[in-house]
């Protein structure tokens, strides 16, 4: 193998490393493939920057706006909460609609955002109705993938798939084209799910377990009164040795039955102030040194106690590519910028309460805050945005449908799908008219397009489309393929489009599922091309089985989302999701052929 070849194979290795460890975000993923390709002289600095030009990255850009506008009307937290009385009278029944609802969302607009709007609600419907929300979350996911599996636009896979066919020279994806087997997926998913998959969902969680209990908090909650004595007398909080040396966070202020939520860093302290305090176990004793501690101070999670006068309790689900991912509360500027007092965080199957300020966040970690009660509203306003940093999961969410504003964002994307699937215009030009559409008539302004674009999965895209490049370049693309087909060739291409679904299938879950059909589109390109056939239906099975990913929490964005939120483990991934991604294969391996039969180049 040449030097080139070494530096593709090195640099695949290198964002597979990446992509599992999380120890990067996914859009310095991006950058990090182009700069190391170039750099390498595996692709040239044209190549690298091509992809953000690339109609499939535009387009995707676009299809957020389309989503924002739709999530901006409140329609979808309308039609949410009407859910609830479905599950009230039968839950299963409640299962199917919910299910089949998500996934018809999730056909048109971004799944992401929809699972963010979603998750509180299905944490209040298993709160009513005596169920765990473990049950509910992972359907929850699983819908809104079986969904984007449908249309073109329904996930940004599907699109940049598209872009790379095109890219080589044949044609792309039409609007419905993926439809049948996307509707075959939902229905067998769904029935899946109700007879196989909702039997070996966790129940580990009880609906009125207090925060307190889920969080772990009773040994790092106190309260602490100042004496003449203490040092910190006179000072402001910032100034104080209490704050600096022990790194306390104080969430109150007691001054003779005035109380003072949050107060700011310049608040100075008095004697005989009790102050509310979130504290490492490990400076309790210091504590004790310094201060009175109360007796029968404990303090419970849920009760007026700690949540006081003009203070709310919040739980913050990460988003996926949230400007969070990756950062720590110090950086975000949290407590500021939030109005918020972090309290715990759960991160996948652990809590921390040490150290909060200086612990970097995930996707799907979730953080317990304390919460001035007057600017929840305007951490409601941030979570229905399209890049909502977190989803609020122990917050009443106000629901305010403006129907009007429904009527014509859903006539614009109508418009736009039409347009479209009738090549009266191209799906990025149509899209695009589209955007200009809804700020022509007020429903977006231009700021808050820019906000709604999710720049973290357009820097990824662009990103990821310099594989195609770089295999095509190395012609290691031919070689895969060339490798695969001495293995399968020989049982006839149903059999090697089986080979080629399983592979991609394995890839998504351990990264990106951008990333896998980045990676494995030109090779399925390659495998056409060796056999002579178009290469539709060898593109279509990686399309699929890139989005088909359901035995980890780490190969899509929405199983990401719900992993905490619904205290769920590794494994449960893995019970559920063997035997459907098995499942998903056969069902690719005898319908695929079926509806985009083998044709001859």
């Amino acid at each position: 193998m040449d030097f080139q070849t070494i530096a593709t194979l090195a640099v695949i290795l290198l964002a597979i490393i990446l992509f599992v460890t999380e120890k990067l975000s996914v859009d310095l993923i991006g950058l990090v493939i182009i700069c190391a390709l170039v750099i390498t002289g595996v692709i040239s600095p044209v190549e690298g920057i091509k992809g953000f030009s690339n109609t499939a990255t535009i387009t995707v850009a676009f299809m957020f706006v389309m989503s924002a506008a739709l999530l901006k009307t409140g329609a979808l937290q309308f039609v949410a909460y009407k859910l609830s009385d479905i599950f009230k009278k039968n839950f299963r029944l409640g299962l199917v609609m919910m299910m089949l609802l998500i996934a018809l969302i999730s056909a048109f607009i971004n799944n992401t955002p929809v699972v963010a709007v979603f998750i509180p609600v299905v944490i209040q419907i298993a709160k009513s109705t005596g169920k765990s929300p473990s049950q509910l979350l992972i359907p929850l996911s699983f819908a809104s993938i079986f969904g984007g599996t449908c249309t073109y636009i329904g996930t940004s896979t599907n699109v940049l798939v598209s872009g790379i066919a095109q890219d080589f020279g044949f044609e792309g994806f039409s609007m419905f084209q993926l439809m049948p087997f996307g509707i075959i997926l939902v229905l067998v998913g769904t029935l899946y799910m109700m007879l196989v998959g909702s039997r070996l969902l966790p129940k580990r969680r009880k609906n009125d377990e207090d925060l307190e209990e889920k969080f772990g908090m009773r040994e790092y909650l106190t309260e602490i009164e100042l004496q003449d004595s203490t040092d910190s007398i006179g000072k402001t909080i910032m100034q104080s040795s209490l704050v600096n040396d022990l790194k306390i966070d104080i969430l109150e202020i007691n001054r003779q039955g005035t109380r003072y939520n949050l107060p700011q860093g310049d608040f100075i302290l008095h004697s005989g102030d009790i102050l509310k305090v979130r504290c490492n176990l490990s400076n309790i004793k210091e504590l004790k040194s310094r201060a009175k501690v109360l007796e029968g101070s404990s303090l419970k999670m849920a009760g007026d106690n700690l949540q006081g006068t003009g203070t709310s309790l919040v739980e913050m689900v990460i988003s996926s590519n949230s400007e969070f991912d990756g950062k720590n509360l110090q950086e975000l500027d949290f407590r500021r910028r939030y109005r918020a007092s972090p309290l715990a965080i759960r991160h996948r199957e652990e809590v921390l309460h040490e150290d909060l300020y200086d612990i970097k966040l995930k996707a799907g970690d979730v953080l317990l805050a304390e919460v001035k009660s007057h600017y929840v509203k305007e951490l409601r306003k941030k979570e229905m945005s399209q890049n909502a940093p977190f989803a609020l999961l122990s917050s009443d969410i106000v629901i305010d449908f403006n129907k009007k504003q429904f009527l014509i964002v859903t006539s614009i994307l109508a418009t736009v799908i039409a347009l479209a699937t009738f090549e009266v215009l191209d799906i990025v030009i149509s899209v695009m008219a589209g955007v200009v559409a809804l700020v022509l008539l007020n429903i977006l302004n231009m700021r808050e397009v820019y906000k709604a674009i999710n720049w973290k999965i357009v820097f990824l895209l662009a990103g990821v489309l310099s594989f195609g490049v770089a295999l095509s370049n190395t012609g290691l693309d031919q070689k895969i393929a060339s490798g695969l087909l001495n293995q399968l060739g020989a049982f006839g291409p149903v059999i090697v489009l089986s080979g080629l679904y399983l592979v991609t299938s394995f890839l998504t879950e351990l990264m990106s599922n951008n990333a896998t059909a980045a990676l494995m589109a030109p090779i399925a390109i390659a495998i056409s091309t060796q056999l002579g056939l178009v290469p539709t239906p060898f593109l279509m099975a990686v399309t699929f089985a890139a989005s088909a990913s359901f035995m980890t929490p780490i190969g899509y964005q929405t199983n990401t989302m719900v992993y905490t939120a619904g205290s769920y483990k590794f494994t449960d991934f893995t019970k559920v999701g063997v035997s459907l991604n098995l499942l998903f294969w056969i069902l690719a391996t005898i319908f695929l052929p079926m509806i985009f039969p083998f044709q001859s180049l």
